[in-house]
Protein backbone atom coordinates (compact mmCIF):
# COMPACT_ATOMS: atom_id res chain seq x y z
CA UNK A 1 0.00 0.00 0.00
CA UNK A 2 2.79 2.22 0.89
CA UNK A 3 3.40 2.40 -2.74
CA UNK A 4 0.51 3.63 -3.84
CA UNK A 5 1.39 6.94 -1.90
CA UNK A 6 3.68 9.91 -2.49
CA UNK A 7 4.72 9.98 0.83
CA UNK A 8 8.85 10.13 1.54
CA UNK A 9 9.60 6.43 2.09
CA UNK A 10 12.32 7.50 4.52
CA UNK A 11 9.51 8.64 7.15
CA UNK A 12 7.38 6.97 9.67
CA UNK A 13 4.45 8.99 8.97
CA UNK A 14 1.68 8.24 11.59
CA UNK A 15 0.23 11.92 11.59
CA UNK A 16 -2.61 11.16 8.80
CA UNK A 17 -5.05 13.01 11.00
CA UNK A 18 -3.62 16.20 10.13
CA UNK A 19 -3.64 16.59 6.42
CA UNK A 20 -3.59 13.23 4.61
CA UNK A 21 -2.14 11.71 2.20
CA UNK A 22 -2.76 12.03 -1.51
CA UNK A 23 -2.16 8.82 -3.36
CA UNK A 24 0.01 8.79 -6.90
CA UNK A 25 -3.63 8.31 -8.57
CA UNK A 26 -5.55 10.82 -7.00
CA UNK A 27 -2.60 13.55 -7.59
CA UNK A 28 -2.60 12.29 -10.91
CA UNK A 29 -5.97 13.01 -11.74
CA UNK A 30 -5.61 16.24 -9.79
CA UNK A 31 -3.28 17.47 -12.31
CA UNK A 32 -5.18 16.50 -15.09
CA UNK A 33 -7.35 18.78 -14.07
CA UNK A 34 -5.35 21.68 -13.81
CA UNK A 35 -4.07 20.96 -17.25
CA UNK A 36 -7.71 21.10 -18.56
CA UNK A 37 -8.01 24.67 -16.65
CA UNK A 38 -4.62 26.00 -17.70
CA UNK A 39 -5.75 24.48 -22.09
CA UNK A 40 -9.04 26.68 -21.60
CA UNK A 41 -9.04 29.16 -18.56
CA UNK A 42 -11.93 30.84 -19.12
CA UNK A 43 -14.58 27.76 -20.23
CA UNK A 44 -12.93 26.04 -16.96
CA UNK A 45 -13.95 28.94 -14.57
CA UNK A 46 -17.28 30.79 -16.07
CA UNK A 47 -18.93 28.15 -17.70
CA UNK A 48 -17.67 24.21 -17.59
CA UNK A 49 -16.18 24.18 -13.75
CA UNK A 50 -20.10 24.79 -12.58
CA UNK A 51 -20.60 21.14 -13.74
CA UNK A 52 -17.86 19.70 -12.94
CA UNK A 53 -18.50 21.03 -9.08
CA UNK A 54 -21.79 19.17 -9.61
CA UNK A 55 -21.12 16.21 -10.51
CA UNK A 56 -18.16 15.94 -7.46
CA UNK A 57 -21.08 17.03 -5.70
CA UNK A 58 -23.09 14.26 -6.57
CA UNK A 59 -20.57 11.38 -6.16
CA UNK A 60 -19.94 13.15 -2.69
CA UNK A 61 -23.42 13.34 -1.45
CA UNK A 62 -24.17 9.46 -2.87
CA UNK A 63 -20.92 8.70 -0.40
CA UNK A 64 -22.03 10.49 2.55
CA UNK A 65 -26.12 10.03 2.13
CA UNK A 66 -27.50 13.51 1.62
CA UNK A 67 -28.62 15.44 -1.40
CA UNK A 68 -26.21 17.31 -3.23
CA UNK A 69 -28.21 20.49 -3.62
CA UNK A 70 -27.59 20.68 0.27
CA UNK A 71 -23.80 20.44 -0.50
CA UNK A 72 -21.30 23.40 -1.04
CA UNK A 73 -17.84 22.61 -1.33
CA UNK A 74 -14.96 25.14 1.03
CA UNK A 75 -11.51 24.40 1.29
CA UNK A 76 -11.25 23.41 4.64
CA UNK A 77 -13.68 22.92 8.02
CA UNK A 78 -12.22 26.15 9.44
CA UNK A 79 -13.86 28.04 6.13
CA UNK A 80 -17.28 26.28 6.31
CA UNK A 81 -17.11 26.87 10.37
CA UNK A 82 -16.34 30.47 9.75
CA UNK A 83 -19.26 31.11 7.74
CA UNK A 84 -21.83 29.86 10.10
CA UNK A 85 -21.17 31.76 12.98
CA UNK A 86 -20.87 34.63 11.28
CA UNK A 87 -24.52 34.08 10.38
CA UNK A 88 -25.77 33.17 14.00
CA UNK A 89 -26.94 36.67 14.57
CA UNK A 90 -25.65 35.91 18.37
CA UNK A 91 -27.35 39.01 21.18
CA UNK A 92 -26.37 39.43 24.31
CA UNK A 93 -26.19 36.33 26.88
CA UNK A 94 -26.87 34.07 24.28
CA UNK A 95 -24.64 30.92 24.64
CA UNK A 96 -22.98 28.37 22.83
CA UNK A 97 -22.52 25.30 23.91
CA UNK A 98 -19.51 22.41 23.41
CA UNK A 99 -17.20 20.69 25.17
CA UNK A 100 -13.61 21.13 26.66
CA UNK A 101 -12.04 19.29 23.96
CA UNK A 102 -12.66 21.01 20.72
CA UNK A 103 -10.56 22.23 18.05
CA UNK A 104 -8.53 25.34 18.89
CA UNK A 105 -9.13 27.17 15.85
CA UNK A 106 -13.10 26.40 16.19
CA UNK A 107 -12.49 27.35 19.67
CA UNK A 108 -10.83 30.85 18.90
CA UNK A 109 -13.34 31.49 15.62
CA UNK A 110 -16.48 31.65 18.30
CA UNK A 111 -14.65 33.30 21.31
CA UNK A 112 -14.25 35.80 18.40
CA UNK A 113 -18.13 35.96 17.68
CA UNK A 114 -18.93 35.91 21.19
CA UNK A 115 -17.15 38.73 21.84
CA UNK A 116 -18.10 40.61 19.42
CA UNK A 117 -21.84 39.90 20.27
CA UNK A 118 -21.50 39.88 24.32
CA UNK A 119 -22.84 36.55 24.13
CA UNK A 120 -21.03 33.62 25.77
CA UNK A 121 -18.62 30.28 24.70
CA UNK A 122 -19.49 27.84 27.06
CA UNK A 123 -17.18 24.47 27.31
CA UNK A 124 -18.45 22.13 28.92
CA UNK A 125 -16.40 19.60 31.00
CA UNK A 126 -16.04 15.68 29.49
CA UNK A 127 -14.34 13.77 32.09
CA UNK A 128 -11.99 11.16 30.54
CA UNK A 129 -11.94 8.87 30.47
CA UNK A 130 -14.87 8.15 28.59
CA UNK A 131 -17.10 5.16 30.15
CA UNK A 132 -19.82 5.30 27.74
CA UNK A 133 -22.30 7.00 25.77
CA UNK A 134 -24.93 7.72 28.60
CA UNK A 135 -22.06 9.20 30.39
CA UNK A 136 -20.68 11.75 27.61
CA UNK A 137 -24.47 12.91 27.03
CA UNK A 138 -25.24 13.21 30.50
CA UNK A 139 -21.48 15.31 30.76
CA UNK A 140 -22.53 17.54 27.73
CA UNK A 141 -26.75 18.19 28.61
CA UNK A 142 -25.14 19.45 31.85
CA UNK A 143 -24.58 22.59 29.81
CA UNK A 144 -27.50 23.20 28.49
CA UNK A 145 -29.56 26.52 30.07
CA UNK A 146 -32.29 28.77 29.03
CA UNK A 147 -29.72 30.84 27.29
CA UNK A 148 -28.26 28.17 24.93
CA UNK A 149 -28.99 28.73 21.03
CA UNK A 150 -26.24 26.92 19.62
CA UNK A 151 -24.43 23.24 20.43
CA UNK A 152 -21.19 22.99 18.15
CA UNK A 153 -19.55 19.69 18.77
CA UNK A 154 -16.56 17.15 16.62
CA UNK A 155 -17.78 14.38 15.81
CA UNK A 156 -13.86 13.14 16.01
CA UNK A 157 -12.02 15.69 18.26
CA UNK A 158 -8.48 16.60 17.09
CA UNK A 159 -6.18 16.37 19.91
CA UNK A 160 -8.06 13.38 21.77
CA UNK A 161 -9.23 10.90 18.40
CA UNK A 162 -12.42 10.60 20.22
CA UNK A 163 -15.41 9.30 18.63
CA UNK A 164 -18.36 11.97 19.97
CA UNK A 165 -22.00 10.73 20.04
CA UNK A 166 -23.33 13.63 17.37
CA UNK A 167 -26.71 12.07 16.74
CA UNK A 168 -27.85 11.91 20.06
CA UNK A 169 -26.39 15.33 20.58
CA UNK A 170 -28.18 16.81 18.11
CA UNK A 171 -31.23 14.70 19.20
CA UNK A 172 -30.66 16.71 22.46
CA UNK A 173 -30.37 19.79 20.95
CA UNK A 174 -33.79 19.75 19.04
CA UNK A 175 -35.69 18.29 21.65
CA UNK A 176 -34.91 22.49 22.93
CA UNK A 177 -35.11 23.87 19.56
CA UNK A 178 -31.71 24.78 19.72
CA UNK A 179 -29.27 24.92 16.47
CA UNK A 180 -26.72 22.17 15.68
CA UNK A 181 -23.42 22.40 14.22
CA UNK A 182 -20.92 19.36 13.78
CA UNK A 183 -17.33 19.58 12.93
CA UNK A 184 -16.74 16.47 10.93
CA UNK A 185 -13.42 17.23 9.49
CA UNK A 186 -11.87 14.06 11.27
CA UNK A 187 -14.80 11.74 9.43
CA UNK A 188 -15.54 11.19 5.74
CA UNK A 189 -13.22 8.11 4.53
CA UNK A 190 -12.31 7.88 8.22
CA UNK A 191 -15.69 6.24 10.22
CA UNK A 192 -18.99 5.31 8.35
CA UNK A 193 -21.26 9.02 8.08
CA UNK A 194 -24.99 9.02 7.16
CA UNK A 195 -25.65 12.87 7.49
CA UNK A 196 -29.40 12.87 6.69
CA UNK A 197 -29.53 10.15 9.94
CA UNK A 198 -27.16 12.67 12.24
CA UNK A 199 -30.09 15.23 11.26
CA UNK A 200 -27.75 18.42 12.20
CA UNK A 201 -28.37 21.75 11.07
CA UNK A 202 -24.54 22.13 9.50
CA UNK A 203 -22.08 19.39 9.15
CA UNK A 204 -19.08 20.10 7.81
CA UNK A 205 -16.43 17.36 6.33
CA UNK A 206 -12.64 17.23 4.99
CA UNK A 207 -11.88 15.48 2.18
CA UNK A 208 -8.62 15.97 2.20
CA UNK A 209 -8.16 14.13 5.28
CA UNK A 210 -9.26 10.27 5.15
CA UNK A 211 -11.41 10.65 2.06
CA UNK A 212 -7.37 11.58 0.40
CA UNK A 213 -8.09 14.25 -1.92
CA UNK A 214 -5.82 16.78 -2.65
CA UNK A 215 -5.51 19.47 -0.03
CA UNK A 216 -8.16 22.00 0.00
CA UNK A 217 -10.99 20.01 -1.32
CA UNK A 218 -14.00 20.12 1.93
CA UNK A 219 -18.18 20.51 2.34
CA UNK A 220 -20.63 22.20 4.25
CA UNK A 221 -23.80 20.74 4.39
CA UNK A 222 -26.55 22.97 5.24
CA UNK A 223 -30.41 21.84 6.43
CA UNK A 224 -32.32 23.49 3.07
CA UNK A 225 -34.94 25.53 4.83
CA UNK A 226 -31.36 27.40 6.59
CA UNK A 227 -29.54 28.00 3.38
CA UNK A 228 -31.03 31.34 2.68
CA UNK A 229 -29.68 32.59 6.40
CA UNK A 230 -26.01 31.90 5.04
CA UNK A 231 -24.52 35.64 3.56
CA UNK A 232 -20.98 34.16 2.85
CA UNK A 233 -17.67 35.18 3.55
CA UNK A 234 -17.05 36.72 0.40
CA UNK A 235 -19.34 38.49 -1.49
CA UNK A 236 -19.08 38.00 -5.41
CA UNK A 237 -20.96 37.49 -8.65
CA UNK A 238 -22.84 35.37 -7.29
CA UNK A 239 -24.76 37.89 -5.27
CA UNK A 240 -27.74 39.72 -7.45
CA UNK A 241 -26.12 37.40 -10.62
CA UNK A 242 -27.56 38.17 -13.97
CA UNK A 243 -27.75 34.36 -14.45
CA UNK A 244 -29.11 32.89 -11.13
CA UNK A 245 -28.88 29.19 -10.79
CA UNK A 246 -31.91 27.48 -8.72
CA UNK A 247 -29.81 27.69 -5.53
CA UNK A 248 -28.95 30.67 -3.94
CA UNK A 249 -27.02 28.74 -1.36
CA UNK A 250 -24.45 27.45 -4.28
CA UNK A 251 -24.71 31.30 -6.35
CA UNK A 252 -23.29 32.88 -3.11
CA UNK A 253 -20.68 30.25 -1.68
CA UNK A 254 -19.60 28.48 -4.54
CA UNK A 255 -17.45 30.96 -6.70
CA UNK A 256 -15.93 33.67 -4.56
CA UNK A 257 -13.36 34.94 -7.26
CA UNK A 258 -11.03 33.45 -9.38
CA UNK A 259 -9.05 30.34 -7.54
CA UNK A 260 -8.11 26.66 -9.05
CA UNK A 261 -10.73 24.38 -7.75
CA UNK A 262 -9.64 21.36 -9.22
CA UNK A 263 -8.83 19.31 -5.78
CA UNK A 264 -13.05 19.60 -5.70
CA UNK A 265 -13.00 17.49 -9.12
CA UNK A 266 -11.15 14.62 -7.86
CA UNK A 267 -13.67 13.14 -5.62
CA UNK A 268 -15.13 10.82 -8.23
CA UNK A 269 -11.27 9.40 -8.81
CA UNK A 270 -10.84 9.19 -5.00
CA UNK A 271 -14.61 6.99 -4.54
CA UNK A 272 -13.33 4.79 -7.52
CA UNK A 273 -9.90 4.62 -5.51
CA UNK A 274 -11.34 3.63 -2.13
CA UNK A 275 -13.76 1.04 -4.20
CA UNK A 276 -10.64 -0.43 -5.81
CA UNK A 277 -8.69 -1.27 -3.01
CA UNK A 278 -11.57 -2.37 -0.97
CA UNK A 279 -11.11 0.45 1.45
CA UNK A 280 -13.46 0.02 4.14
CA UNK A 281 -11.67 -3.27 4.47
CA UNK A 282 -8.33 -1.44 5.26
CA UNK A 283 -9.33 1.02 7.39
CA UNK A 284 -11.21 -1.72 9.75
CA UNK A 285 -7.95 -3.83 9.66
CA UNK A 286 -6.13 -0.54 10.41
CA UNK A 287 -8.59 0.04 13.42
CA UNK A 288 -8.16 -3.44 14.64
CA UNK A 289 -3.90 -3.16 14.47
CA UNK A 290 -4.15 0.09 16.31
CA UNK A 291 -6.54 -1.29 18.99
CA UNK A 292 -4.16 -4.42 19.27
CA UNK A 293 -1.01 -1.98 19.79
CA UNK A 294 -2.58 0.76 22.21
CA UNK A 295 -2.12 -0.49 24.87
CA UNK A 296 1.71 -0.61 24.78
CA UNK A 297 1.04 2.91 24.28
CA UNK A 298 -0.80 3.47 27.58
CA UNK A 299 1.45 1.38 29.37
CA UNK A 300 4.77 3.25 28.33
CA UNK A 301 3.63 6.49 29.09
CA UNK A 302 2.03 5.05 32.14
CA UNK A 303 -1.62 6.44 31.43
CA UNK A 304 -4.95 5.03 30.98
CA UNK A 305 -7.08 4.90 27.85
CA UNK A 306 -9.00 7.88 27.10
CA UNK A 307 -11.74 5.69 26.42
CA UNK A 308 -12.88 1.98 25.81
CA UNK A 309 -10.51 0.33 22.61
CA UNK A 310 -13.09 -0.46 20.30
CA UNK A 311 -14.97 1.34 17.16
CA UNK A 312 -17.58 3.02 19.26
CA UNK A 313 -15.30 5.31 20.37
CA UNK A 314 -11.78 5.15 18.08
CA UNK A 315 -11.53 5.03 14.45
CA UNK A 316 -8.02 4.77 13.32
CA UNK A 317 -6.63 7.40 15.64
CA UNK A 318 -5.49 7.13 19.48
CA UNK A 319 -4.53 9.38 21.50
CA UNK A 320 -2.85 9.32 24.94
CA UNK A 321 -1.87 11.77 27.75
CA UNK A 322 2.04 12.45 27.44
CA UNK A 323 3.93 14.11 30.54
CA UNK A 324 6.25 16.98 28.99
CA UNK A 325 6.41 20.51 29.51
CA UNK A 326 8.48 20.67 26.04
CA UNK A 327 5.65 19.46 23.49
CA UNK A 328 7.03 20.78 20.34
CA UNK A 329 10.57 19.77 21.21
CA UNK A 330 9.72 16.35 21.76
CA UNK A 331 7.99 16.37 18.52
CA UNK A 332 10.47 18.28 16.51
CA UNK A 333 13.34 15.36 18.30
CA UNK A 334 11.10 12.61 16.97
CA UNK A 335 10.72 13.87 13.22
CA UNK A 336 14.95 15.30 13.02
CA UNK A 337 16.45 12.50 15.30
CA UNK A 338 13.79 8.89 14.23
CA UNK A 339 12.46 10.26 11.22
CA UNK A 340 8.84 9.92 12.99
CA UNK A 341 5.95 12.25 11.72
CA UNK A 342 3.52 12.56 14.77
CA UNK A 343 1.37 15.16 16.52
CA UNK A 344 2.44 16.19 20.39
CA UNK A 345 -0.83 18.79 20.69
CA UNK A 346 -1.10 20.77 23.89
CA UNK A 347 -4.84 21.36 24.86
CA UNK A 348 -5.43 23.38 28.25
CA UNK A 349 -2.76 22.34 30.62
CA UNK A 350 -2.62 18.64 29.01
CA UNK A 351 -0.34 17.26 26.32
CA UNK A 352 -1.36 14.37 24.05
CA UNK A 353 0.22 12.64 21.12
CA UNK A 354 -1.90 10.73 18.46
CA UNK A 355 -1.10 8.27 16.13
CA UNK A 356 -2.71 7.72 13.14
CA UNK A 357 -2.61 4.40 11.41
CA UNK A 358 -3.05 4.16 7.64
CA UNK A 359 -3.06 1.65 4.82
CA UNK A 360 0.60 2.32 4.64
CA UNK A 361 1.36 1.87 8.04
CA UNK A 362 2.90 -1.63 10.09
CA UNK A 363 2.80 -2.97 13.47
CA UNK A 364 7.03 -2.63 13.45
CA UNK A 365 6.43 1.17 12.63
CA UNK A 366 4.28 1.26 15.66
CA UNK A 367 6.89 -0.66 17.91
CA UNK A 368 9.58 2.00 16.64
CA UNK A 369 7.78 4.71 18.04
CA UNK A 370 7.53 3.16 20.97
CA UNK A 371 11.08 2.32 21.08
CA UNK A 372 12.23 5.99 20.29
CA UNK A 373 9.43 7.40 22.91
CA UNK A 374 11.03 4.92 25.52
CA UNK A 375 14.30 6.40 25.09
CA UNK A 376 13.55 10.34 24.73
CA UNK A 377 11.71 9.91 27.71
CA UNK A 378 14.44 8.23 29.75
CA UNK A 379 17.04 10.49 28.25
CA UNK A 380 15.49 13.49 30.46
Amino acid sequence: MKELFLLNKDIVYLNFGSFGACPREIFEDYIKWQYVLEAEPVQFITTDGANYIRESAKALAQYIHCNPQDLVFVPNPTHAINIIAKNLNLLPNDEVLTTDLEYGAMDRTFRYYCQKANAKYIRQHIQLPLVSKQQFIEDFCKGFSSRTKVVFISHITSSTALIFPVKEICEEAKKRGITTIVDGAHVPGHISLNISDINADYYTGACHKWMMTPKGCSFLHTKNELQNNLDPLIISWGYDSIAPSSSRYWDYHQFNGTRDFSAYLTLPKALAFMQKYHWENVANQCHLNLMQKAPELFTLLQTTPLAPLNNEFMGQMVSAEIKTTEPEKLQRTLFEKHQIEIPIMRHDDKCYIRISYQAFNNNAEIDYLYKCLHREINSN
